[in-house]
Order: structure tokens, then C-alpha cells, then sequence
């Protein structure tokens, strides 16, 4: 029996983008619903919350694993790529139009 050279990634690559990917949109989310923020960040989310699904799923797909770990880290390497840009655009746009708002 063989160790998974993917294994560790997977696991932590699939947390880091439910921690860092669903948190932030439903944190930024609630903050617009509640008006505590310029309503025009919810255009960020429009951009946002779709890269966090396709970042969210791309991981689903790399942590099933499979026969080529070079696969299965281009897609959790992928993955986190995605989440890690949508959070850019949420939550620096977010700091860009409350310091315009200013």
C-alpha cells in the first residue's frame, strides 16, 4: 500500500477554501443585507460568489482524488487560486469603496 502524495493538500487545501471562501462571502453578504456597508459592494458579490462556487467545486472534483496526483494538485492548486481571487475582489473592493465612501 502506497501513501497518497496528495493526501495532506486535499484535506487542507478543502478547508482553506470552505474557511477562506464561504466565510467571507457570507460575512460580506449579511454586512450588505444589514446596510452597514455601501450598497454597491453587493455588486462585488454578484463577481465574487460565483468564482467562490466554481473554486468550491473545482475542490469537490480534486479532493475525490484519483490515479494521477498531478491532477488532483493542479485542481486543488486551482481551486484555492479561485477562492484567493474572489476574496481580492470581495474584500478589497469592499476596503476600496468604504474608503471612497469616506
Amino acid at each position: 500500500m502506497t501513501e497518497d502524495p496528495t493526501r495532506s493538500l486535499r484535506w487542507f487545501g478543502g478547508f482553506a477554501v470552505l474557511v477562506f471562501g464561504i466565510v467571507p462571502a457570507v460575512m460580506l453578504s449579511l454586512l450588505v443585507a444589514q446596510g452597514r456597508t455601501p450598497g454597491s459592494v453587493g455588486v462585488l458579490l454578484i463577481f465574487g460568489i460565483p468564482l467562490v462556487l466554481l473554486g468550491l467545486f473545482i475542490a469537490v472534483l480534486g479532493m475525490r482524488g484519483g490515479p494521477d496526483p498531478e491532477l488532483t494538485s493542479r485542481r486543488m492548486h486551482l481551486s484555492m487560486a479561485l477562492v484567493a481571487g474572489a476574496d481580492v475582489l470581495m474584500l478589497g473592493g469592499n476596503a476600496i469603496i468604504r474608503m471612497m465612501a469616506e
